[in-house]
């Protein structure tokens, strides 16, 4: 089993990756594989509604985020884990661009594998983040992993977010929950729910 998780900051070692590091290393202690990619700070194009990813089966764009999150998804893994620092209130812009083009490519892939969030903010618009992010999971029959609290994590400068003990155990604890959901939900042996044709509505008349 592998858990993938993308972490959405710019700053590589930063507290959002300290989070998701927390979260990874009691997936492993659970014996769940995991792999870290970062985005980093080049800029992410947002999708431009080409259609293209339908024809070639990959989005037009060729960045390396993108490139580095579509072949782990590709190989296949059985869980996602997304952080992001908060940004006005919300996920760092340049991560919903890439994950707008990675849902809208690859859902296929991704339907059915439990996933999570996490937000790391100095002070608040976690809770806003937060739903920001599990939009992409309810939206793509994705079983959202909740933890003892939601998944957020205080700190501002490099280094602060470990001192936030609570936040700590809240990712160790969503890690265990992946784990456990992992190991018990099985989607690559045991599949998923019957599928009705999907149905299309608009507004416009």
């Amino acid at each position: 089993m592998k858990v993938l998780l993308i972490n959405g900051s710019p700053k590589a070692n930063g507290n959002t990756f300290a989070a998701l590091s927390e979260v990874a290393k009691t997936l492993n202690a659970e014996g769940v594989e995991t792999e870290i990619v970062n985005i980093g700070k080049q800029p992410v194009p947002g999708c431009i509604a080409c259609g293209m990813c339908g024809k070639s089966g990959r989005c037009t764009f060729h960045d390396d985020p993108y490139f580095k999150v579509a072949r782990a998804v590709k190989d296949g893994i059985d869980g996602l884990v997304v952080g992001s620092p908060v940004y006005y209130g919300g996920p760092n812009g340049s991560l919903c661009a890439l994950l707008d083009r990675v849902f809208y490519s690859l859902s296929s892939h991704l339907q059915y594998k439990p996933a999570a969030s996490v937000v790391v903010c100095r002070r608040g618009g976690a809770s806003a983040a937060f739903d920001r992010l599990n939009k992409y999971f309810t939206m793509t029959n994705m079983p959202v992993v909740s933890s003892q609290y939601w998944n957020m994590v205080y700190g501002q400068t490099p280094g602060q977010a470990a001192l936030d003990e609570e936040g700590m155990q809240t990712m160790r604890t969503l890690g265990r929950n992946m784990a456990w959901i992992l190991k018990n939900l099985n989607v690559s042996e045991k599949g998923h729910p019957e599928e009705e044709s999907r149905v299309w509505t608009n507004f416009i008349r």
